[in-house]
């Protein structure tokens, strides 16, 4: 059976928790291969939003086994009130059952968080605009291999050993930056008192991924943030700290590389990024305010306003390469009813100069070029509640279509709206 992945194609928020649920109807396992609790997944049920930052997507699912992967940097403390709020909305989460953490995980400490908080300060005006979750230093740790797993929460002597050399490593920085030391034998019994808690959830993932793909089982990768976040191929250094297109897959789940045979790619009808950066087609006019507003472009994780912009092809197109996209989900085409013109960026002028223009995506230099659009005819009436693709109003199945050609990948599903029933499978 294929093991998929549904992944966002530009900075995140693309609506791809609703889309993993959706695709999870299908799945055996949904599991989560990096990022931490700086994504924010919404889903609706029966008109309740429920918004997951650790918990993967499938969790609505009953059945389905749910994987937070070793890729993903684990606040353990945040998963806990994660897991008991779900509970308290009439969610039926078991940890060791629905919902399962890789024990090789990496654990994000308060000490990540306030070195997160510190060097953002520290950059003045080229702050990145982390969410200050301690995502970053916690990633680093792991590089620098001073860091805590998962497993250290159930082995007190392992957790003494972790906590002592990232101790040892971090007190001389904090104090340089202002910060207290590690109180590690308070941070030890918080990390073991969360650690008993999640211990049935607690698990050689990376050994039962393995073996349910080996057996035939279906399973699903959730993808945090977007491609141009991806630390190696994203908008460096405005990115996150994991790789998160499809190249984390592998190293984030345990799985091998020849597991992944189908990729979903997430993009909404229009572009939005939360954060500093480059953003080519970013508008700053009152189209701006409108599109806002209409789409409820605020953060999930932060509620901070997105900035929003049009359809961007050339990122598209980029990311839908690099992550090896199968297929994609055009989210939020009902958003756009009332616009008129739609505009879309079909090349970039480098430098602003049109006698340098390009169709690729540059590693450098993106926040000097000048957007070349195309202009769509818009359409009006209310989408919500269209099904079938040949209902959708003429120009509106024209934008759809003109964006595939573009991209160069086929647009199979259309949501037009955040329910789960609200999609048109072409």
């Amino acid at each position: 059976m294929p093991t998929s992945c549904v992944i966002g194609l530009l900075w995140g928020d693309e609506g791809k928790g609703k889309i993993i649920d959706l695709f999870a109807a299908e799945a055996d396992w949904v599991v989560r291969y990096a990022g931490g609790h700086n994504a924010g997944h919404t889903l609706v049920r029966d008109g309740e939003r429920l918004v997951l930052h650790l918990v993967p997507s499938a969790i609505l699912r009953p059945g389905v086994r749910n994987v937070i992967g070793n890729g993903v940097v684990v606040d353990p403390f945040h998963l806990r009130s994660e897991v008991l709020g779900l509970r308290e909305r009439g969610v039926d989460v078991q940890l060791g059952q629905n919902l399962l953490v890789s024990e090789a995980a990496h654990v994000i400490l308060p000490v990540h968080k306030a070195l997160d908080a510190m060097a953002e300060e520290r950059r003045g005006a080229a702050k990145i605009g982390t969410t200050g979750r301690g995502i970053g230093p916690a990633y680093a740790d792991r590089a620098s291999r001073c860091g805590v797993r998962v497993g250290d929460l159930l082995r007190p002597e392992s957790l003494d050993a972790s906590l002592q050399r990232l101790k040892s490593e971090k007190d001389a920085l904090l104090e340089a930056w202002g910060g207290d030391p590690i109180d590690a034998d308070a941070l030890r019994r918080d990390l073991l008192e969360v650690g008993e808690f999640l211990a049935p959830a607690i698990a050689d993932t990376g050994h039962l991924l393995r073996e349910a793909h080996r057996s035939g089982a279906r399973v699903l990768c959730e993808g945090a943030q977007g491609v141009l976040l991806d630390v190696d191929h994203g908008t460096y250094p405005f990115v996150t700290s994991s790789s998160a297109s499809t190249g984390g897959v592998a190293g984030g789940t345990g799985l091998p590389p020849t597991a992944l045979t189908q990729v979903r790619g997430v993009v909404k009808a229009y572009a939005t990024r939360v954060g500093s950066g480059p953003f080519p087609t970013e508008l700053r006019c009152d189209v701006a305010h409108r599109l806002r507003e209409a789409g409820r472009e605020y953060g999930s994780t932060t509620g901070r306003p997105r900035r929003v912009g049009w359809f961007d092809a050339v990122a598209v197109r980029y990311s839908a390469q690099l992550a090896g996209a199968t297929e994609v989900v055009l989210t939020n085409l009902d958003v756009l009813s009332g616009f008129r013109p739609l505009q879309v960026c079909v090349a970039y002028d480098l430098g602003g100069d049109p006698e340098r223009r390009s169709e690729n995506f540059p590693a450098f230099e993106l926040d000097r070029v000048r957007p070349v659009f195309r202009e769509f005819q818009g359409f009006d009436g209310d989408l919500s509640s269209v099904r079938e693709y040949s209902d959708l109003p003429a120009a509106a199945r024209a934008y759809v279509e003109g964006l595939e050609e573009l991209i160069g990948v086929p647009i199979r599903t259309v949501s037009v709206g955040p329910g789960r029933d609200q999609v048109i499978a072409r």
